[in-house]
This record gives structure tokens, sequence and C-alpha cells, in this order.
């Protein structure tokens, strides 16, 4: 594995592509390229990996596509865009996957700013199997530039379906209404980190990069997880008219994401997802509604007012031990502020997906997305 990026290039922004078995890489690198300018300069590391695990006719295809990637980078590099492909063997069970693969080369682009003396650098991450719109670039890099206390950026996306897919098209269609029901729900409750958390469609700064300890080793999911950890820290802008093309496809590399729901919908009999209902966000965001009440409050009288909340809430409540929950808030906060800030700490992303799993079958029943989204819009919340 390669130690370290040069820095006889000094670039603006990274941008880490992990790719494992992935024939069409140049589509993205060539679009790359494309949309790029003079006016920023980029240094693309492609992470090529395989653990331990992966046969043998998939760490040679990585290694035939490390060798058409160096050709690539020697013949198409510029002096705005360097390539840099790395490959990485035998990667551990236990963390081989895109997140290991990820983090890898998120840690090279944080060396490398130490090395070149770039505090403000840039890490974009993107995946093996996308293309991008052609504001992509400036709109991310002058975006961190306008703005030094941005610690993150969150792109937006739309799929993209070859070979005339019709049931394919349809569920990728599903999917993306999904993640943005589930997005404008969480909203829509109060939640402050509500943003859609995809692999492929973000930026984040290297400070922000480094004092979240960096990128996780999961196999999936890394990037729910890691950009949690960014959101809490604030400063975080949405770029609605940036887009990233993702591809489409069927695909198992990971336990969920993409790829394993639409295999789902697919062999629904219905060929139609079913989430979590409206009336569980609704009761969720009584609760939200109601933190600031707690504020320097006796145990009592938080436990008496969560006594009155729907049964939902109040045996979820209980359960997890909030009113513990709350103590600390207000043992620890000298002002609502920090109150405000401490209790989304405790009620993070992970116990609100708890709180929805908690409720669903028990109290509210799965429902269909179509009806979800006619209800959801019909709310004056």
């Amino acid at each position: 594995m390669q130690s370290a990026l040069p820095i006889d290039f000094k670039a603006d922004a990274v941008v880490v592509i992990p790719c494992f078995n992935e024939p069409a890489l140049n589509i993205t690198l060539t679009d790359i390229l494309e949309k790029s300018t003079t006016e920023e300069k980029l240094l693309v590391v492609v992470v090529i990996n395989s653990s331990v695990l992966t046969s043998e006719s998939i760490v040679e295809k990585n290694r035939q596509t490390y060798l058409r990637t160096q050709e690539f980078a020697f013949v198409n590099s510029t002096p705005s865009v360097k390539i840099v492909p790395i490959i990485v063997e035998g990667l551990p069970r236990k963390h081989a996957g895109v997140g290991l693969a990820r983090k890898i080369g998120m840690d090279l682009a944080i060396d490398y700013y130490l090395r070149i003396d770039n505090p403000e650098g840039i890490i974009i991450s993107l995946d093996a199997d996308c293309t991008i719109s052609g504001n992509y670039f400036p709109n991310i890099i002058n975006t961190f530039k306008t703005d030094k206390k941005i610690s993150v950026v969150i792109l937006n996306f739309d799929h993209r379906v070859e070979e005339g897919d019709l049931l394919l098209e349809r569920a990728i269609l599903q999917y993306e209404s999904y993640i943005r029901y589930f997005e404008n729900a969480l909203k829509h409750t109060g939640f402050p980190y509500y943003y859609h958390t995809i692999g492929s469609a973000f930026a984040v700064s290297a400070d922000a990069y480094v004092q979240v300890g960096g990128m996780g080793r999961q196999q999936g999911g890394e990037d729910f997880y890691f950009l949690q950890k960014v959101f809490q820290m604030g400063s975080v802008k949405e770029l609605p008219d940036t887009f990233v093309y993702p591809l489409a496809r069927y695909s198992d590399r990971i336990p969920f994401g993409t790829g394993p729901a639409l295999r789902k919908i697919i062999e629904d009999p219905e060929n139609e997802m079913t989430v979590y209902s409206v009336d569980s966000f609704i009761v969720l965001k009584t609760l939200f509604d109601m933190k600031d009440t707690f504020f320097r409050q006796s145990e009592e009288f938080i436990q008496s007012n969560i006594g009155q909340m729907h049964p939902s809430i109040k045996d979820f409540l209980i359960e997890t031990h909030f009113v513990e929950d709350i103590n600390d808030c207000n043992s620890n906060s000298a002002t609502l502020v920090t109150f405000q800030k401490r209790f989304f700490h405790h009620f993070n992303a992970f116990k609100v997906i708890k709180f929805l799993n908690y409720v669903h079958p028990k109290y509210f029943e799965l429902q269909p997305l179509s009806s979800s989204l006619v209800r959801f819009s019909a709310i004056d919340w």
C-alpha cells in the first residue's frame, strides 16, 4: 500500500473513492475530469481494496483495475487534477469493506494536508459508480472557502439506471422517495440532525474529520456513523442544487443500504416499500416540542410530564432511562442552549432509530410508502 500521497501537488480538495470489483471505474474518473475546472486543484485517491476472504478472481480483477487506473492517471491527469490509485489487499475479515477503504483514503488525505501545511483542506467522499453535476466541484470548494466554520456539506442525489431496467427504475424511485420521506419527517419533528447520510454525497473539512476521530471501519453504514458525529459539531450546509448520480444496482456487498433495499423491493409481492408510520413521527415531535420544559426542572416534574404522553413514547422513555439522561443534561448545562445540545447528544439518531423500531409493530404498523407520502403531505406540522 502506498504510505503517503504526493506532496508536490498542492490540492484544494482530496476526492476519496473506495473501489472493489468495479470494472467501469473509468466512467467516474472521466466524469471527474470533465466536470473539473482550472479554478480548483483536485487530488483523486482511488482505494482499490480486497480482504482475506476475497476470491482470487476478484483480487485479480482488482489488480487489473489498479494497472488500468495507473495508465489512465498517467495519460489523463492534468495540472489541476491528479489521479492516484492505491491498492490494498488482505484486509482483515472483521473490518474489510467500504468503510475501511474509505477510512484508508481519508486518513491518507489528513496525513497529506498535514505535510503540505493546509489546515483548511477538504475531503470529498465519492463512490466508484458515480457521475456528478457540472457545478459539483465549484460549489463544494467555494462553500467551504466562503464559510470557514462549515464542518460538512450534504449533497443532493439522483440515482441513474442503465440498460432500460424498468423494474429497477421503479424500485430506485421508491427508495429515493423513502430517503426523502424519512429525512423530511425527522426534520418536521424538530430533530436537528435530519440530513441524509449517503456515502457518496458529502464532503467534510479535514479539521472536522480529525475532531470526530475519523471514519469508522464498519462494513456497511460507515457514512451514517461518521456523519452523525460530524453533525453534532454543528455548521452543516446542504447544497440542494449540487448532485451526485450513483448507479442504481442490485448488490449484496453490505448488509443494508441501496443495494439490499432495491432487492427487497423487487422481491416483495407488492413491489412496494413499507415504512415507519407518520404517527410515530408525530409522537416523536411531541417529545422534542416538550424538551425545553425539562430544563432546570425536578425529577418529579419530568416523570409527571412523561406519564401524560402517548403510551408508545412513554414506555420507550421509561425503558431507556430517559429521566437519568435529562438529569445529566441539567447537571451539565448552565444555559438552555447547552441543555438543548446535550439533550440531542443523548437522544441522537441512534436513539431515534431505536425508538422507531421499538414502536413498530407494537404500537404502530409499518405503512405502504405511497399512503405515507400522501398522509405526510396532508399534515399541518
